[in-house]
């Protein structure tokens, strides 16, 4: 039986983009007599049948976002969706989730699928994969096609789009400072997600506030990881080795590797090991002691993604809004792994 090619196909054996394939098949002005023509002598050789679901999106509303998440297991992904689906449902709208694993394949398969008619547009969160390769050439193809995104916490400049993010590296800053406003010298920083956009703007974070307070950095005392069997292995190393008087850790793994680590090694805490958690998840406040964190208010988060996707659905506007980017702020919740200041 003869395959039928698809807009990105044809578009990547003609060297154009995907909506330029669009817009030729359908007539399009913008589109030259020549590019119509070859495109559509090309298509009919290889067989392409429009979907007609795809063609009628934009007169057609489903009714549905759908959300891709890179990590089911990651506290933070809940509580945004948990803000996703509550202003979803007060807009009348249904959530179909997907899970990316942090594939890049699996990212790219999800988004192909759903954006043929399923869904009316996305909120996602980019792959570990899609960030460690540079590649988010499908999130563009998938605007082109009609179909918005809503990017939150890993987000590209390279992707135009709505986001919603926290101002990850200020938060770095004033969580240093906290430690070292309370006596801290010796603070180690902690990453297993140094391969993500949001863990390099953490350790900027916590580097510019030894700056600020005039602290040699020790490269001794830093472990920035890319994976968790390798930051295991290294701040178990770092405990062998090194004295220090504070942690600033930056994702769930490393923080209560912090607070584990801490204890094992003798460290009374926040006696003589301080220590801030990024992420707010309720392990947080089950370890004893408490740890303090970061929190990104992740249900915030969702709940203005929604609203952002759903505007940009619902607008009757003829020429297209400008994309926003919305910046949630952090707030530092103080328990019983850090001193007063």
């Amino acid at each position: 039986m003869k395959s039928k090619a698809t807009l990105k196909q044809i578009a990547k054996e003609l060297n154009v983009s995907v909506s330029t394939v669009s817009k030729a098949l359908n007539d399009s002005p913008e589109i030259s007599e020549q590019t119509k023509t070859k495109v559509k002598e090309y298509a009919k050789l290889k067989n392409y049948k429009p979907n007609i679901i795809g063609l009628n999106l934009k007169n057609r509303k489903t009714k549905t976002i759908g959300v891709i998440i890179p990590n089911i297991l990651n506290s933070f992904f809940a509580k945004v969706f948990t803000g996703i689906e509550k202003v979803a449902e007060e807009k009348g709208y249904n959530v179909l989730t997907c899970i990316s694993n942090e594939s890049l394949e699996k990212e790219i398969n999800t988004l192909e699928m759903l954006s043929n008619g399923t869904i009316d547009g996305f909120i996602l969160s980019i792959s570990e994969e899609a960030q460690k390769s540079n590649e988010f050439s499908h999130f563009n193809d998938i605007i082109n096609e009609g179909t918005p995104i809503v990017m939150f916490d890993r987000v590209s400049d390279e992707v135009n789009c709505d986001k919603v993010i926290v101002d990850d590296f200020e938060s770095s800053v004033n969580a240093t400072q906290h430690l070292i406003s309370s006596g801290c010298k010796k603070i180690a920083l902690f990453s297993a997600i140094d391969n993500l956009s949001v863990g390099k703007l953490r350790a900027k974070g916590y580097f510019k506030a030894l700056e600020n307070n005039n602290i040699k950095v020790n490269n001794d005392i830093i472990v920035l990881t890319e994976s968790e069997d390798d930051f295991d292995n290294k701040s178990k190393l770092l405990f062998a080795q090194n004295k220090i008087d504070a942690i600033f850790a930056l994702d769930e793994h490393s923080s209560s590797s912090a607070i584990k680590l801490g204890l094992k090694n003798g460290y009374k805490i926040p006696e003589n090991l301080s220590i801030i958690g990024f992420a707010d998840g309720v392990w947080s406040r089950r370890f004893s002691p408490s740890l303090s964190t970061v929190s990104q208010h992740g249900p915030e988060i969702g709940e203005e993604a929604a609203r952002l996707l759903i505007e940009r659905l619902e607008s009757k506007e003829e020429v297209e809004s400008p994309y926003k980017t919305s910046v949630i702020k952090t707030e530092l919740r103080q328990r019983e792994s850090t001193k007063k200041v």
